[in-house]
């Protein structure tokens, strides 16, 4: 594996990173595994990663952020980045059988007050937009916004949908402490549905457990994030921000953390314990689960399986959390799950993220 690296420049640099030659990603998708692959009767118009990340250092250095200099998290400012340096990180989508990345930036700057807020937000959005002007067949990006100001990250999302031409925004499991179903969090919420915007919720952990989580195994995140997506969840849906915003579009990471596995039990509690039960919604809380979408990450046929049982297979797109090695065979999974019609398989892969994110026809 080779790393290439653009030159500085302020706003932003991004590494790409070399995983091999350039191969067309959708050929490569149907070709990942044997049997399942060659029988598709449809296979989807092009495979679409939902859950891509990347890093702008220029951005990390204005919040006094210490980040590794040479990471495959970084991508580059374009238009300084050599056709080789691009290359790279084509080929290691296409090593995973991806043709197009939705690209996300999370959110280290829910503590900036506003004036630094507006810096890192306008250089990071800038450069989404710039890596997809180069790359439209490849990439598309959300937004990044400074949610702990919403009338600030409502305008943000604003100008990152309407003029840098942006899908959405990426959002944290909580802003410093407040759930994402907080009534300050309005404003913004009806600003997305206004805009149709492509929400997708990404955890960042669970800080005031940490203390439980430590020592060896990275509890902090195979346990931590999973659960703060499935506590953010839970608040959107019992607090009654999904009522009250029924047009969202939100995305959850990782499956939905652990809600999907267990949900019945949030119908069980309100017969159990009706007096916990304050804000009075418009059905059952499962039944939100079916209004809500999720990524495949979650690493095994019968998990995938029963995330499809639980919300509905045309509830599901692909996830890789790339560059993040936490699986180079995100297309085969969805290829090998049992039960899943090809329908289902080809929404998953792409049709399903081409439709909710307005890609138009594949070139």
């Amino acid at each position: 594996m080779q790393e290439h690296q653009g030159n500085d420049r302020a706003g932003s640099d991004i590494a790409f990173v070399a995983c091999g030659p350039h191969q067309p990603a959708q050929r490569r998708a149907l070709a990942q595994t044997s049997g399942r692959a060659a029988r598709l009767s449809k296979g989807p118009a092009r495979v679409v990663d939902v859950h891509a990340h990347c890093v702008f250092p220029a951005a990390m250095k204005l919040l006094g952020i210490e980040y590794p200099g040479r990471t495959p998290l970084h991508l580059a400012n374009v238009a300084q980045v050599t056709a080789d340096a691009i290359t790279g990180r084509l080929a290691a989508m296409d090593a995973q059988g991806v043709d197009l990345e939705l690209l996300s930036v999370n959110p280290l700057w829910y503590r900036a007050d506003p004036d630094l807020s507006r810096q890192v937000i306008d250089l990071q959005n800038e450069a989404l937009a710039e890596v997809v002007a180069r790359h439209p067949d490849r990439f598309a990006a959300l937004a990044c916004v400074a949610l702990q100001h919403p009338e600030l990250a409502a305008e943000q999302l604003e100008h990152g949908m309407r003029t840098l031409g942006l899908k959405g925004a990426l959002l944290g499991g909580c802003v410093d402490g407040r759930e994402l179903s907080d009534p300050s969090f309005h404003p913004f919420w009806a600003k997305a549905e206004e805009l149709g915007a492509f929400i997708f919720i990404h955890p960042q952990g669970v800080p005031e457990i940490n203390q439980r989580l430590a020592g060896s195994g990275g509890l902090w995140n195979v346990i931590g994030n999973p659960l703060d997506t499935t506590i953010a969840l839970s608040q959107l849906i019992f607090q009654g921000t999904l009522d009250r915003f029924p047009g969202l579009t939100i995305c959850a990471a990782h499956g939905g953390g652990y809600l999907p596995a267990y949900a019945a039990r949030s119908d069980a509690g309100i017969r159990t314990f009706p007096d916990s039960y304050t804000v009075p919604l418009k059905k059952a809380p499962t039944a939100y689960l079916r209004d809500l979408y999720y990524d495949s990450l979650v690493f095994t046929p019968e998990a995938l399986r029963h995330l499809a049982a639980e919300v509905g297979a045309d509830r599901i797109m692909l996830g890789t959390d790339h560059p993040y090695p936490w699986t180079d065979r995100a297309v085969a999974h969805i290829l090998e799950t049992p039960g899943l019609s090809d329908a289902d398989v080809a929404s998953m892969l792409g049709d399903l993220a081409a439709r909710l994110l307005g890609l138009g026809a594949a070139p």
